[in-house]
């Protein structure tokens, strides 16, 4: 138990602390403000995602404020969309908060789509996954496995370059569109830094190549890999978020066996980002949902969900994670590899493969 916590830690320190930054107005006004207006529009926050359904329902039952929940399947590029469509919208299809990738905070920022605001517990935000002036800022993060349906697929993939061999044809697939959606795009990284033996830079151009031989052998199927279609045997194989594949485990109750494994190398730790759109028709609800993810009962609530809580450092310290939420993760070891890009090379390799994917690889994923 101590040695997973550790190595848990270990990779969550590797992220970085901040000591100083300013904090939230006060909590008192805010909720009364935010009941005033009653109501948030939320969007891309399907349930079983990072524990969401039971986040969404802490949150409307500690302040009886409705949630909207817009196109809960949207990609991180659909919510920038979303704010942009409308600006001029104050009814429930304007989004109020977005739960983006990494490098879309920053994209977002500069479009002018977001308004800042740092939480009460901001201080215990890692650094380099925060904007300064609170514009947007890291919620939780993961890593990319193969989940595999274990009713047909006999052998599961135990790294990157195993996916290729004929016995998995027809079989595997990406949890999203590589050409929009955040967690597809990782997905290609991912294996191309396998391919590029862990180098960032050549990563982008080896992860198409190899979804160029996947296509070309037959193997890759152009389907969003979900539940559904593992179960049913459409995408038997999916790369996902291991905090989607293991509530996916959990859902399923072994109909089909799902196996969730940690390729051996290229090893990708994905973080998510909050913002808070620069039009929100219910700035207030906004700004108290934040305050709700980023307190401790928020972090641990995406814990529940199998997701690592971007303040996991400081619950650890307060002893704050019940000791079984940290025995229903992976083995820590698995993680050790785990690399966290930063937000330039993220940019950097984000902008490659969504240019060339369909020039390189060929295949419209929907």
């Amino acid at each position: 138990m101590m040695k997973n916590k550790l190595a848990y830690i270990a990779v969550a320190g590797a992220l970085g602390m901040i000591a100083n930054a300013a904090t939230a107005a006060n909590l008192d006004a805010l909720v009364q403000a935010a009941k005033k207006e009653g109501e948030l529009n939320t969007i891309a926050l399907p349930h079983d995602w990072c524990g969401y359904g039971n986040v969404i329902a802490g949150f409307k039952a500690k302040y009886g404020i409705k949630v909207n929940e817009l196109n809960p399947d949207a990609g991180s590029a659909d919510e920038l969309e979303a704010i942009k469509a409308n600006k001029n919208n104050k009814g429930p299809q304007a989004p109020d908060v977005i739960d983006v990738g990494l490098s879309f905070g920053p994209q977002a920022k500069a479009q002018g789509l977001l308004q800042p605001y740092k939480v009460s517990s901001w201080k215990t935000i890692p650094d380099n996954v925060k904007d300064k002036d609170g514009y947007w800022y890291g919620d939780y993060y993961g890593v990319l496995t193969f989940q595999v349906n274990r009713d047909l697929i006999s052998k599961a993939p135990a790294d990157w370059a195993d996916l290729l061999k004929p016995e998995y044809k027809n079989a595997v697939a990406l949890a999203g569109d590589p050409r929009a959606a955040n967690q597809a795009i990782q997905g290609v990284f991912a294996a191309g830094l396998a391919q590029a033996k862990g180098d960032v830079g050549k990563s982008a151009d080896a992860g198409l190549k190899f979804f160029s031989q996947l296509n070309k052998n037959g193997n890759f199927v152009p389907v969003i890999g979900k539940a559904a279609s593992l179960a049913q045997g459409t995408t038997p194989i999916i790369v996902r978020w291991d905090y989607n594949a293991l509530a996916d485990r959990d859902t399923l109750k072994g109909n089909p066996k799902v196996d969730v494994i940690v390729p051996k190398s290229g090893v990708v730790a994905g973080v998510y980002a909050q913002a808070i759109s620069a039009y929100a028709p219910h700035p207030n609800a906004a700004k108290l949902w934040m305050e709700y993810l980023f307190s401790d009962e928020g972090q641990v609530a995406w814990l529940k969900g199998y997701c690592h809580p971007i303040r996991f450092n400081d619950l650890t310290a307060k002893g704050k994670i019940p000791a079984e939420l940290i025995n229903k993760l992976p083995d820590a070891a698995a993680y050790k590899k785990a690399v966290f890009p930063s937000i330039e090379q993220q940019e950097a390799y984000k902008a490659g493969i969504t240019k060339q994917w369909d020039t390189v690889v060929g295949s419209n994923v929907k």
